[in-house]
Parts: structure tokens; sequence; C-alpha cells
């Protein structure tokens, strides 16, 4: 089924006008769950997974905002204690349908995770420029976009793009994989403020382990080419209606498995369709 192609007859679709870092990897991992996500937007469950990387985000969101000494370990209680609050009257979190133990250990985890970075750096020296900082580059055709958790100075005043990661850090031949979200984001700051980032770092909160790179003129280029590249493969796969699923692994944690016919599923129809052009 791998290579099968789905197409719905003389019909195309209207791609999306935006990639995000996750675009790029939902694509590439599977280009089906791509054409349900971003371009039908259909509604995924809630995660556990997810939801409690929302939190933990947003706790260190208010962390940093604090100045560089009110960064104490108490103080991210009250932050992640803060988020909490805001989180319980989202549907993403309402949604999950945690009872009183499942909610308990939930926030437990969390706790853990913050307490966890204090293990990681030292939150007072960091200097930050921008936390979850929305960073748009126009590109011919389409829009690139994302959210960076964390753009600062090193001591040399040289820009460092920092990402959060709630779960376990990868085994060693899939590392360079997860960079690349991080080393796109770099490539969007050089070109955005002409500065090239001297570092990018993945701080994954769980195995208390920082996996770091000092990206290249030949990293940012080629990621730069691989977008491209990327958006334009979105642009064909819409134009013949043509969206094809790839198995893995990851197709244990896909919502829309039970549409994927690699599964037994049967494909749902696209949600807009547009005549194809003769």
């Amino acid at each position: 089924m791998r290579g099968a192609p789905l197409r719905w007859g003389s019909v195309s679709l209207t791609p999306p006008r935006t990639l995000s870092p996750s675009k790029v990897a939902t694509f590439t991992q599977c280009a089906l769950k791509f054409r349900y996500s971003a371009i039908d937007k259909l509604p995924e469950p809630p995660s556990e997974a997810a939801t409690k990387g929302t939190l933990v985000h947003g706790a260190l969101e208010r962390l940093f905002a604090l100045e560089p000494d009110d960064r104490t370990p108490a103080a991210a209680v009250d932050c992640l204690a803060e988020a909490t609050d805001r989180i319980r009257s989202e549907g993403e979190f309402i949604d999950l349908h945690l009872d009183e133990a499942a909610e308990a250990a939930f926030l437990a985890d969390a706790r853990t995770l913050v307490d966890n970075y204090f293990t990681m750096e030292d939150p007072p020296a960091v200097r930050p420029i921008g936390i979850e900082l929305m960073v748009e580059v126009p590109r011919a055709g389409y829009t690139l976009r994302g959210i960076i958790d964390r753009l600062e100075l090193d001591d040399d005043g040289e820009l460092v793009v920092s990402d959060y990661k709630t779960g376990r850090a990868p085994a060693a031949a899939f590392t360079q994989r997860r960079m690349d979200g991080v080393k796109l984001y770099a490539a969007m700051c050089t070109e955005l403020l002409g500065r090239k980032p001297a570092k990018v770092r993945l701080l994954y909160l769980r195995d208390t382990t920082i996996v770091e790179a000092t990206p290249t003129d030949s990293d940012l280029s080629g990621m730069n080419r691989r977008v491209d590249a990327i958006w334009h493969a979105v642009e064909r796969s819409c134009v013949h209606g043509d969206f094809r699923p790839k198995p893995s692994r990851l197709c244990d944690w896909c919502a829309f498995k039970a549409h994927c016919p690699a599964f037994g599923g049967e494909v749902l129809p696209p949600r807009h369709l547009e005549p194809a052009q003769p």
C-alpha cells in the first residue's frame, strides 16, 4: 500500500499557504497524515504527552519572563501552578478526561520535568531575547512560520536557538533528524536578523540531556533548499490529489490510523476540493 496512488478523480486540493518545522516533519513522515492535519484540518484528540508539553512550556515561558535573580526553583513551582490554572479551562486538558488519580500523576510528572530543568542550566545566567517567539519568513509561494521556544545570547553575544523537549532523547542514530527543526529555525533567524545563530540546542527535560550543534552555512542553505523542495512536493501532491501513506513505527501514535489504507482503513475524502486546471 505504500506505493499505491490515492487520487480523487480530476480534482485538486488547495495547498496550505504556510509551512512550519512541524508540518515539514509531518509531510516527510507521511503525506496522508499531512493532508488530514494540514489541509483538511481534521481535529486530533488530545494526548497526555502533548498536553503535558504545553503545560511545561507554559511554566518555563513564565519563568523566563521574570528577572534573572528571580528564576528560582520556588518561582518555577509558582509558574507551573499558574500554567496549570490556565490549562485547566482549555479543551486540550479537559478532553483528556483525567480522573483525580490520573490528574495528580500528570501534574506530578510535569513538576518533575520542571525540576529537572534546573539540573541542566543556571536560569539566571540565560540571556533571552525572545521567548515563545513567532517568526515568519516569506518564501516563493508560501510563508515559513514557527515558534521558537527560546532565542538567547551566549556569553559572546552570539545568537542561540534553544528548544525544550518533554519526551525522551532519541537514540544517536536519530539525533540528527531531531536537529532539523532547530536548524530550520536557525536558517529563519539568519534571514530575518542577518545573523547566523552560533548554536542550536535541544533540551530533553526527561533525560536531563542537552544536544547541541553549531550550524554551518552549508547546513542552513541545505535546510532552505530542503524546505523549498518539500513545498513543491506538497504542491504536486495537491495538484494530483495524491497523498500516500508511509507506514512506520510512528503509526502507533497517529490519530488518523483508522482512516489509513495501510492498516485496512478507508481514506476519508478531502474536505476542500477544487476542479483541476486543464
